[in-house]
């Protein structure tokens, strides 16, 4: 074999294995990602089934039943439009409570409960992770405009919804 023949194969071999190793970590960051969605999302079935994500919003008042086994939680996560029941099998973090914001992280299952492997309470009266709160606020705006729309409905002597 000749001296660029050979050159030719080590620079081909090298771009084989840069590839190959590019490619497994994409792989392996594309499996690793979990994105965020409302429950407005959830109810608009933009999450996937089957598949990790979070979903964050307030726990509904109320919702927060223990199971018999004792260990099983089930709530209702909530962003003031839509709701979402959660089962969750685990110790609840100490600042988990009814109307407070929460984020889970686990899949939505067939039957439309979403089954978190983890339970996030935010950690003050100040924060809350960015998304959110983006979602509360675009489900209070989408609040405002309905109501606004129902009373100049209202005002004109029409009747919405026909």
């Amino acid at each position: 074999m000749k001296p660029r023949h050979k050159r030719l194969a080590l620079v081909a071999g090298g771009v084989a294995a840069i590839g190959i190793a590019v490619a497994l970590i994409l792989n392996v960051f594309r499996s690793n990602l979990v994105f965020f969605y409302s429950p407005s999302q959830v109810a608009a079935h933009e999450a996937p089934e089957g598949r990790s994500f979070r979903i964050g919003g307030l726990v509904e008042e109320g919702s927060l039943q223990r199971q018999p086994d004792g260990v099983t939680m089930r709530f209702v996560v909530t962003d003031t439009l839509k709701t979402v029941p959660v089962a969750y099998k685990g110790i609840l973090p100490d600042l988990f409570k009814e109307g407070k914001g929460v984020v889970a992280q686990g899949k939505l299952e067939a039957d439309g409960v979403f089954h978190a492997s983890e339970v996030l309470a935010k950690h003050d009266e100040n924060y809350m992770p960015p998304e959110a709160a983006d979602a509360l606020d675009k489900a209070r705006k989408a609040e405002i405009e309905s109501q606004k729309t129902l009373v100049m409905d209202k005002s004109s002597g029409t009747e919405s919804g026909k």
